[in-house]
Order: C-alpha cells, then sequence, then structure tokens
C-alpha cells in the first residue's frame, strides 16, 4: 500500500518569539515493512540553519534554529510511504516471556542488546504494585512472548475507552489504569509499563494510521491524527507490533514515524523558546491512500 500523508503544525504566540530550537520526529523511518519514497518539511519563518539527522535510536530527526523574531510557527510535512505486509507471528510458540534471561551469557541464544534497552522503567512508564497487579493478570507462566503481548493488547482493547477529553500528554499511567480510558499515548505507555515489568522488552512507536469515516459521512480533511503503538521484542520472532488502541497486530495500515522508550524519545516537535508568552497549538494530518 502507498499512503500520501500531511502533517501540518500551526504555533501561535501571545508575544513574539525572538529565537527558538526544535527538534522533529516527523520523518519516516526506513523498515523492511516500509519504503520511504518521499519526504519533505516546510518551515516557517524559515530556519537560519537546518540540519537532518539521526538520534540514539536511529530515527530520522530534523534540528532547526529560528533567528528571526514570530508570532507563528509553521511546520507542514509530506511524506509517500509504501508499506508492505508484515510477516505472520505465531502466538502460540516462541521463547516464553519468563524464560527470556535463560540465554544470557551463553555464547548462542539470549537477549538482543538492542532488546535490553527496552526493559526498563522510563519517564513515562513507570513501575508500581497497581501495573504489577494489573500485568499480573495477563501475563500466564510459560506462555509465548508474543502470545501474551497479544492477550495485553486485547485486553486493553477491551477493558478501556477511548477518550480525548480524558488526559493529556502529561497524565500519568496511574491515572489512565485507575479511570480505564485514555487516547493511544496512554494505551501505549500501559502496555508498555506491564511488558517492561515483566522484563519484557518493549518499545514505544510514533506514526499513523488510516481511519475510515463512519458509515455515511464523509471523511473531513485534517482530522485524522498521529497515532502510537507498541513494538514487543522475542529471540525467535524479532519486533513485533501491537496496537492496543484497536486491540490488533500493526498491519500495512500502520505507518511508522519513530520508536524510541516513551513519548518523551520522540515527541514530533520539541524545542526551547526566548519568548512567545502563552501559545496554542493546532495540528491538521490527513493520511490518503496515493493515487
Amino acid at each position: 500500500m502507498i499512503f500520501d500523508v500531511s502533517h501540518k503544525t500551526l504555533y501561535r504566540y501571545s508575544q513574539p518569539v525572538v529565537k527558538s530550537q526544535h527538534v522533529t520526529h516527523i520523518a519516516p523511518r526506513t523498515l523492511t515493512t516500509q519504503a520511504v519514497r518521499h519526504h519533505s518539511l516546510i518551515v516557517e519563518p524559515a530556519p537560519a540553519s537546518r540540519i537532518d539527522s539521526a538520534d540514539a535510536f536511529g530515527n530520522r530527526i530534523g534540528i532547526l534554529d529560528i533567528d528571526v523574531p514570530h508570532r507563528e510557527l509553521i511546520l507542514h510535512a509530506r511524506s509517500v510511504v509504501e508499506t508492505m505486509a508484515r510477516p505472520t507471528v505465531d502466538f502460540d510458540h516462541g521463547t516464553p516471556w519468563d524464560r527470556l534471561d535463560d540465554g544470557l551469557g551463553s555464547a548462542s541464544g539470549g537477549l538482543d542488546l538492542e532488546a535490553s534497552l527496552y526493559r526498563c522503567a522510563s519517564r513515562f512508564t513507570p513501575f508500581s504494585l497497581d501495573i504489577a497487579d494489573f500485568a499480573a493478570t495477563v501475563f500466564q507462566p510459560g506462555q509465548s512472548t508474543v502470545g501474551a503481548a497479544m492477550d495485553l493488547t486485547r485486553r486493553i482493547f477491551r477493558d478501556f475507552r477511548f477518550d480525548p477529553a480524558a488526559t493529556d500528554v502529561s497524565t500519568p499511567i496511574a491515572h489512565v489504569l485507575s479511570k480505564r480510558r485514555g487516547v493511544c499515548q496512554d494505551f501505549a505507555h500501559l502496555a508498555l509499563a506491564c511488558c517492561r515489568i515483566k522484563r519484557v522488552p518493549a518499545r514505544y512507536v510514533s506514526g499513523y494510521i488510516k481511519t475510515r469515516p463512519a458509515p455515511g459521512q464523509v471523511k473531513l480533511q485534517g482530522a485524522d491524527a498521529s497515532h502510537a503503538w507498541i513494538s514487543v521484542w522475542s529471540p525467535v520472532a524479532g519486533w513485533v507490533d501491537f496496537d492496543p488502541t484497536n486491540g490488533i497486530v500493526a498491519n500495512e495500515e500502520h505507518i511508522t514515524l519513530a520508536y524510541g522508550r516513551d513519548y518523551h524519545d520522540v515527541a514530533p516537535i520539541s524545542g526551547v523558546l526566548l519568548g512567545g508568552g502563552e501559545h496554542t497549538v493546532s495540528v491538521a494530518v490527513d493520511v490518503a491512500l496515493a493515487p
């Protein structure tokens, strides 16, 4: 499948911004299941300098330095991405989640070095007794790693309600777990915390997903949104992506931007400002099949 993605972000400031520096994570990754045919980023006002690079996780980033006073900042990313079918996953077989450490220190087998980076708590995925109790209801002794991850994905989809008004970017997962509602970012963080408290390597994935309007309704321009899910590692299957918001394994309609330990590592736009006062931000995303 080939997708045309438009991601436009507009910041408005109550006072002029004298100078600003930003880091962006809005360029798709090239993966074995995803090819980037085109990517461009328009920034207004134009930055005095721009560096396209990669972060510690291998994500494509842009480093922007804007030294023109401004009250508005526009970033418009356009991408054409081809996605391919993902490998079939056998949820009933594979290394059990509670035996991932069995091969540590041996010449063959053992935990992948990169995967080991994603076993610990992070800023948005702290451990707690409540998280441990919730995870214990899902992870069964001897169950395959990917099987447990699939059960966790379905459990969150079944027991939690998608509610954009219930949380914001700073809402702790303890609140999400207690209220049983949130958005894709919250469900991804909850799933990560559950995996990691069981010592299962799992990383946060940011991207997009093709959405469809309700029957009889027309899809509105700019009505799509960024999406988030998780990727879980096992020795046999490697990295497998799970979408707890939709209760499924990620498929060709999932477009990957970046991955890290949590949202903090892959925020679409971050930075520092001199001036600006209060600000508002609006985001318009369109994901469409390319003609």
